[in-house]
């Protein structure tokens, strides 16, 4: 049930719990607008705790790069060739 839903039937129960003054014998409609509020909340608060934790994000620690050696290879053909050799830690981890 979403939040506009909850939410009718919050206002839908009301007007049958304090607006309405019908006697029907067999169905009191001051009983049915207190279910009708009640579930709304029910279903407002259940919709809200779902939105909720759909939202949480797990925020992980920002990574470090560190270049670590940039050895030369021997030229090959008139090039010299460069690697990179890089270390990513995360902070905290051992060294």
């Amino acid at each position: 049930m979403g939040i506009g839903a909850s939410i009718f039937l919050i206002a839908l129960g009301a007007i049958f719990a304090f607006a309405v003054d019908a006697n029907l014998g067999w169905l009191n409609l001051n009983v049915v607008g207190w279910v009708l509020m009640l579930a709304g909340v029910v279903g407002l608060i259940t919709t809200l705790y779902f939105w909720n934790s759909r939202r949480r994000t797990v925020v992980a620690p920002p990574v470090r790069e560190q270049v670590v050696a940039e050895p030369v290879v021997p030229a090959q053909d008139d090039r010299v060739v460069r690697e990179e050799y890089r270390e990513v830690r995360r902070p905290g981890y051992p060294a």
